[in-house]
């Protein structure tokens, strides 16, 4: 199951990034988590069965509103994603 982990950094706290990007997974068959971390990024991980739907989705994450608020990102490729159940803001 390929899976990824991007770190976003901009503007992208306190703008409704997580809870945009919860929505935007609504339309992929992607399981994940989003978060806001204590240095002003926001920590994404995204797993998928297929990788042209991750990929697809986090395309659609730069395509939205967000990314205009995107200054950077970080992707990694993550080997052994934890089992995750649906897409879920972490606090």
């Amino acid at each position: 199951m390929p899976a990824k982990k991007v770190f976003y950094s901009g503007r992208v706290q306190g703008v409704g990034f997580r809870y945009t990007t919860k929505q935007i997974a609504s339309g992929y068959d992607v399981t994940g988590t989003v978060k806001n971390l204590p240095d002003g990024r926001v920590e994404l991980l995204a797993s998928a069965h297929d990788a042209d739907e991750l990929e697809a989705f986090l395309a659609a994450i730069e395509e939205s509103n967000l990314g205009s608020l995107i200054k950077e990102r970080e992707i990694s490729v993550v080997t052994e994603p934890a089992p995750l159940r649906g897409f879920v803001i972490e606090r």
